[in-house]
């Protein structure tokens, strides 16, 4: 590798939801999943407890001088804070001081999540109805709202956890579909407009860098088609990914992507209790690794350094005891992966 990631010593980490509405209990596992060098604890999302702590809505609590409330249909911009985004801005610090109680003393890596511009402005309704996606004036402002608050954000949780350091990660699980004019209208008849992948760019460099000249970011998305060369050349130092919605048209970017020193985050371990057949075997969790990195021909003695395991999504739909398990799991697997890499 040519160079060497920001994320060492992260064998594995969580995406950011989990189950419930408990935010001790939330924090407690998310810290003790992951004690001792097993990998990198987070602020945790509970979408349970409803509008104002979905990712949405949590990142509407963040933006500066842009409000929020929800509406049938979503969330739509308003001209000033109403309940939705007070309540938002509340679970928020809630979150916060849970973290705070179980990391006192804490030093090591610590990732906060985020929605990205894209994914945000093809969730988050203008007046009329419509997504802002359809304005490129109200995105540009969108992205310059959204990295205002994330330095404040970011600002306060390393004053809190002054031992930390903190990782800035942006779930952009609408970025393909806002890339390839995916994303469907209102009325659901059309899909609006491709966004020119410069602006897509130049957006999320923009976002990525309220972490500061020396932060650490992360992309994640767990839909198909991640653009893995756009997000490295955004300034993002890892991807995040679900593996199993992995094609070889994707490998290309990946093998460079590792030997660019771009962390992977290789989700492959399931999110749910339905699909956790198998959870026994650690080794087995990351077989699939193990065979791509073959298949690109990159040495396997990189393979502990370069990745970091993760459930294939967040745990939100999971129940609070595989939650748990999915973590300890993740854990274990990069363990295997890094004792035998081949």
């Amino acid at each position: 590798m040519s160079e060497k990631s920001k994320f060492s010593g992260c064998p594995a980490t969580g995406i950011g939801s989990m189950p419930g509405g408990d935010a001790r209990e939330a924090a407690k596992t998310v810290t003790g999943s992951f004690a001792d060098g097993q990998g990198m604890p987070y602020l945790a999302e509970l979408p349970a407890r409803g509008p104002g702590a979905d990712m949405i809505g949590r990142s509407v609590g963040l933006l500066v001088e842009m409000y929020g409330h929800v509406e049938p249909s979503g969330w739509r911009i308003s001209d000033r804070p109403g309940r939705d985004t007070r309540r938002a801005r509340s679970w928020l610090g809630e979150d916060l001081d849970a973290l705070e109680e179980f990391t006192q003393g804490y030093e090591g890596l610590l990732k906060v999540q985020a929605v990205g511009p894209w994914t945000l402005a093809a969730a988050l309704e203008l007046r009329g109805g419509e997504a802002m996606l359809a304005d490129a004036g109200a995105c540009r402002d969108l992205a310059g709202s959204l990295a205002e608050g994330l330095r404040a954000h970011l600002a306060e949780v390393r004053r809190r956890m002054p031992g930390a350091n903190v990782v800035l990660q942006l779930d952009e699980p609408s970025l393909t579909a806002v890339l390839l004019g995916r994303v469907r209208s209102a009325s659901g008849y059309r899909t609006y407009r491709a966004v020119d992948r410069q602006v897509v760019e130049s957006a999320l460099r923009d976002v990525l860098a309220a972490a500061g000249e020396d932060g650490t970011t992360l992309v994640h998305s767990c839909a198909p088609e991640v653009p893995v060369a756009l997000l490295r050349r955004a300034g993002a130092d890892g991807v995040s990914l679900d593996f199993l919605l992995l094609t070889e048209r994707e490998e290309e970017a990946i093998g460079e992507a590792v030997e660019g020193g771009t962390q992977l985050f290789l989700g492959v371990v399931p999110s749910t209790d339905a699909a956790s057949e198998g959870l026994s075997d650690p080794g087995g969790s990351v077989m699939g690794v193990r065979t791509l990195w073959r298949r690109l021909g990159l040495n396997p003695g990189t393979l502990a350094e370069s990745v970091t395991i993760t459930p294939s999504c967040g745990l939100a739909g999971a129940s609070p005891a595989y939650a748990r398990t999915a973590l300890a799991h993740s854990a274990r697997a990069a363990r295997s992966l890094a004792d035998n890499p081949e």
